[in-house]
């Protein structure tokens, strides 16, 4: 997935995979995923997808800074 934030590309085929964090079963509605990135310029950020009842209904990509990107890891 790519999406532009601030004029700044983020995309989840070029970006370095850091770690993934599944949360219920496969084919849950309540299920979802997070999956941290960092970009080539060393930008952080979050790819988010779950089922129709999850807080991620939608595929999406947020943007996180360096200090958020660690704590999220050590959660």
């Amino acid at each position: 997935m790519k999406k532009v934030i601030c004029k700044v590309e983020y995309d989840t085929e070029a970006s370095e995979l850091i770690q993934k964090k599944a949360f219920g079963e496969f084919g849950d509605p309540k299920g979802y995923e997070e999956t941290l990135y960092k970009t080539q310029d060393g930008k952080f950020f979050l790819y988010v997808n779950g089922g129709a009842e999850s807080p991620y209904a939608e595929e999406a990509i947020k943007r996180m800074s360096p200090a958020k990107a660690e704590e999220w890891q050590k959660a």
